[in-house]
């Protein structure tokens, strides 16, 4: 039940998928180096025989080196060799110039490929680091394992990322040819990037794309049966992996399952249902907000574009509104290496032009730009025919029946006329309703879904929750039931019944309250969760008059007003908000930006669809929204980012109605999870997990604490503490019920409610605190001042708990030495759970340090602590004799280290000390042993040499060199048993050398 026990585990579930097994240390290759050449070579060979040598040559030379000045540039520029291929040439015997283009890869006969997955491959960098897994295709090191132990409580996928960390800064160079990483500790089972943060590694749910893992336990096997089969993987390393290049930045990105199987399912039906052979109606993909969309469209248009029976395509992105067609343009230009160049056409002559072009090629445009032209002679009465290609595809992106309509001179119908044999596919955030009939006619029906339930279980996305914090409008009830029929579309100053909600929600006294509450709730909310704000307004006046009534308060933040403008009818002092493209791309940046002072927007449409900064955390709403339109604006604060635990809705003008109906037309369309939850049920909720906590903890209420004097408040936090650390699973369930109500507050702490009980929770919080140092104390490993983060940080002021482990001093513990003034402290009586358990953690970090230096010592230590701490658990010994047992133990830690400093000798030589003081009876020599154990230890070092236990000359040596200092000095009968335990200390001393992390 160790570390191996998953790596072996994953390496018998690709034996069964057709992988080859090797041992690392049975790889021919040079260890500062990570392609297995021979194997590269040999491929390339056999798959191309007609190339000389001399071309082979200069493929092998391409394929394993890279240009870049760093690790990511060098691994993008694999990626596209890997990807694209090379191409190079020679001349033949008659001097004529031949040339051949070269995979490394056979990406369409996946056998004839050679999969290698190879365990412990040692790599010499800056240092000597081992890989648990690698994954070799054809020679080349794709695939990169980390794994950690199952059975450790201690460590776990996040141990493995920052593993991976060290690996980047000791052995780039395997990464210059990593593919994917993969980090796993049984459990738990992720796939990323090497150069990612671990928010953005995920899991993979699905061996099909119609069926969904949730197991937690079934991950590492999912993942291997779902992404490693050879094809898939194959098809994942070509086709899902690219690089973008933000002003010199490489950020590497790739699929998650649901984008992979929802393109899939997308390439299967463009082969079905391209015209002339099918219908052209390729279908819809439904994948929530937030889910990646875009990605997913970059790169099926990647795919498309490659497909043979394509022969150069023209793939036409279309959107139906310009702030979402740059948006979209945008990820698709940083996406280059997938989709290749991309053409925006910025009026209806140049669509039309671009259109009528033979070419292939990706082109964005608004669905407004398949307008009717105004001519001379007067406007066209039918669009005109621009190509009758059969390779040209629309893929829409939201594609809903508003944006078209097949009624005389609609878009639907003027995309026809125009292009009459291209074929259509659509992408949505939201469900296709049952009203939706055009859109099933233009695009056929849904290929996959993914739905806002599952983005949340995947981590995909956050949670969002629903506040309602009404202010009345001043309208006419008439109105109110004329809104009821106003259609999704028809929210325009036009229309009287909205031009009078606008009014309404425009007076000048409204609009100063929802002001102060916003402000108020903002504040409330950041001063516990870092974040932005995005405010929703009716109308361009609407904002303005927010902008104002906010930035006149006290404490308001820096504040921008998102709108375009009309010179002709605005009025001058709105000035100030209108900006220019280069201008409002700055406030993009600057919103994005969490380091920024710009830390709220106020919109009325800009930045509602299309538009990501994962930073926004609360949109307050005070604007009549409907339907998908509703859905798409709500989910700008659904992005992952850092430590937000949520998204949050707050509702001035009452959209509840609305969400509603939106949620049951969600669901309908075969959806799982609401967009919103309700604030009021998570405040309930808050206030019955607060209960909850505080019955473990055999409950409390601050007049109580108020009362107590600072002994008394000492007192009833250690004997709280000890209480709860009476059981692991005493333990284990007041933390897990904790963090149920640390993330609750969370989540409801802009409600002023939660505000009456943050003393209670703080000192929960602080109790927490102890308990997971003294649980979890930072080992060696870690940085010994790690702070846990609180949600809550307000101070209790007078009321503070005492800090258990700040008594017991822990951060100033040096814990290869314990002090007798921590001695002193464990010896009093009282709170024995806790000393135990702070011993026990602090002598098992020592003994993981120490056993390589005196193995039986160590051994011996070792069994001891375990039977302690048996016999205290079955109660056949009491606390007071367990705690100076341990104590005994860890004196011997501190006579160690005072012997070693009092002999003179390194921490390597004291175990080969104590190995020859014990045999001192036989040894026949003068002066003291520590002269020869300098002599023995110096004669192991010089012999050393890189995986010298595997090799029986190297450890020969070794055995010579010391049989030659011992020789006259032992009896001949007794060598040979004091030699065999002089070498079985130096196997477990210098058993990996050079000396590796």
């Amino acid at each position: 039940m160790i570390e191996i026990t998953v790596q072996n585990a994953a390496i018998e579930y690709l034996k069964d998928l057709g992988y080859q097994h090797r041992e690392g240390n049975s790889l021919n290759r040079d260890l500062k180096k990570v392609v297995l050449e021979e194997e590269l070579r040999n491929f390339l060979v056999s798959t191309y025989p007609d190339v000389p040598a001399t071309a082979i040559n200069e493929a092998m030379a391409s394929f394993t080196r890279h240009s870049g000045m760093d690790l990511d540039h060098r691994n993008r520029d694999f990626h596209r060799k890997l990807t694209q291929g090379i191409s190079v040439s020679w001349k033949d015997k008659n001097g004529k110039e031949l040339a051949k283009h070269l995979y490394p890869i056979n990406y369409h006969e996946p056998e004839k490929n050679q999969f290698i997955c190879s365990d412990e491959v040692k790599v010499i960098g800056k240092n000597s680091r081992r890989a648990d897994l690698v994954i070799f295709i054809n020679g080349l090191p794709l695939i990169v394992f980390e794994f950690k132990n199952m059975f450790d409580a201690e460590v776990g996928v996040d141990n493995a990322h920052l593993q991976i960390g060290h690996y980047l800064q000791d052995i780039p160079q395997l990464f210059d040819f990593n593919a994917i990483t993969i980090l796993s500790d049984g459990m738990q089972t992720l796939h990323g990037m090497y150069n990612s943060s671990l928010k953005w590694f995920a899991p993979w749910k699905s061996l099909r794309g119609d069926d969904i893992k949730q197991e937690t336990e079934l991950q590492l096997e999912t993942l291997l049966n779902g992404l490693f089969p050879k094809a898939t993987l194959l098809n994942y390393i070509q086709n899902f992996i690219f690089h973008e290049d933000h002003n010199g930045k490489i950020i590497k990105k790739g699929a998650k399952y649901h984008q992979y199987w929802g393109i899939q399912k997308a390439v299967e039906s463009a082969v079905e249902n391209l015209k002339p052979q099918g219908d052209g109606r390729l279908g819809v993909i439904w994948h929530t907000q937030g889910s990646g969309k875009s990605i997913s469209m970059a790169i099926l248009t990647g795919i498309l574009r490659q497909m043979p029976e394509m022969k150069n395509p023209t793939i036409v992105i279309q959107v139906d509104r310009s702030d979402l067609d740059q948006q979209l343009y945008e990820n698709f230009v940083l996406a280059k290496d997938l989709v290749g160049d991309v053409q925006h056409a910025d009026t209806t002559e140049e669509l039309r032009n671009l259109l009528h072009s033979d070419g292939g090629g990706v082109i964005f445009t608004t669905i407004e730009k398949f307008r009717l032209k105004d001519l001379e002679a007067g406007k066209e009465t039918r669009h005109p025919l621009l190509s009758e290609r059969y390779n040209l595809i629309i893929m829409a992106d939201e594609a809903h029946r508003t944006q078209y309509g097949f009624h005389d001179g609609g878009f639907a119908q003027n995309i026809r006329r125009a292009l009459p044999n291209a074929s259509f596919i659509g992408f949505t955030g939201t469900p296709v309703d049952g009203k939706d009939a055009d859109t099933q006619m233009v695009f056929g029906p849904t290929l996959h879904s993914y739905d806002i339930e599952q983005a949340v279980k995947d981590g995909a996305t956050v949670p969002i929750y629903y506040e309602p914090k009404m202010v009345p409008l001043n309208i006419k009830a008439a109105y109110s039931a004329q809104l009821d029929e106003i259609e999704d579309d028809e929210d325009n100053p036009s229309n009287a019944v909205w031009a009078a909600i606008e009014d309404a929600a425009g007076a000048q006294s409204r609009v100063e309250k929802v002001a102060g509450d916003i402000l108020e709730h903002f504040l409330a909310r950041t001063a516990t969760l870092e974040g932005k704000a995005m405010v929703v307004c009716m109308s361009r006046r609407n904002c303005v008059k927010m902008y104002d009534a906010l930035t006149a308060l006290d404490g308001c933040p820096e504040i921008a007003v998102i709108m375009t403008g009309n010179i002709s009818k605005d009025p001058p002092e709105w000035n100030k908000h209108i900006r220019t493209k280069d201008a409002m791309e700055s406030v993009k940046k600057r919103f994005r930006n969490p380091k920024d002072p710009l830390k709220m927007v106020i919109v009325r449409d800009m930045w509602l669809t299309g538009f990501d900064a994962p930073i926004i955390h609360t949109m307050y709403v005070d604007k009549i929204m409907k339907g998908h339109n509703l859905m798409q604006a709500i989910a700008r604060v659904n992005r992952v980012f850092e430590d937000k635990p949520s998204g949050l809705v707050v509702d001035f003008i009452g959209i509840s109605g609305y969400l509603a109906e939106a949620t049951k037309k969600y669901t309908s369309g075969g959806g799982k999870g609401k967009p919103a939850v309700d604030i009021e049920l998570a405040v309930n909720l808050c206030f019955e997990q607060l209960e909850t906590v505080k019955e473990l903890m055999g409950d409390f209420t601050m007049e109580e604490i108020d009362q107590m004097d600072d002994r008394e408040k000492l007192r009833w936090s250690k004997k709280v503490i000890n209480d709860l650390l009476q059981t692991d699973p005493i333990t284990d369930n007041f933390l897990r019920e904790e963090r149920k109500l640390s993330e609750l507050v969370s989540m409801t702490s802009s409600d002023k409610r939660i505000w009456e009980i943050q003393d209670d929770v703080a000192i929960i919080q602080k109790i927490r605190k102890t308990i997971r140092k003294i649980k979890f104390p930072p080992g060696p490993q870690r940085e010994k001042n790690e702070r846990i983060k609180d949600l809550i940080s307000k101070s209790l002021e007078s009321q503070e708990i005492v800090d258990l482990a700040k008594m017991y001093d822990l951060d100033k513990i040096d814990i290869s030495i314990i002090d007798d003034r921590f001695q002193a402290t464990v010896k009093e009586k009282g709170d024995e759970n806790v000393k135990i358990e702070l011993l026990r953690r602090i002598i098992n970090d020592e003994l993981r340090v120490r056993m390589p230096k005196n193995i039986k010592k160590a051994r011996r230590l070792r069994d001891e602590l375990e039977k302690v701490l048996s016999n205290y658990h079955k109660n056949s010994l009491d606390s007071i004799a367990a705690i100076k047992h341990l104590l005994d133990i860890a004196d011997e830690f501190q006579q160690d280290d005072i012997r070693t400093k009092q002999l003179g000798l390194t921490e390597d030589e004291l175990a080969f000390y104590d190995l020859l003081s014990a045999n001192e009876k036989i040894l026949n020599k003068a002066g003291p042993i520590q002269d020869l154990v300098h002599k023995v230890v110096d004669s192991v070092k010089k012999n050393l040499q890189l995986d010298w236990t595997k090799k029986e000359n190297a450890r020969a040596a070794i055995r010579l060199a010391v049989k030659k200092e011992l020789r006259g000095k032992v009896p001949f009968s007794e060598l040979d048993n004091l030699l065999k335990e002089v070498i079985e200390q130096a196997e477990g001393q210098y058993r990996d050398w050079p000396v590796e992390a």
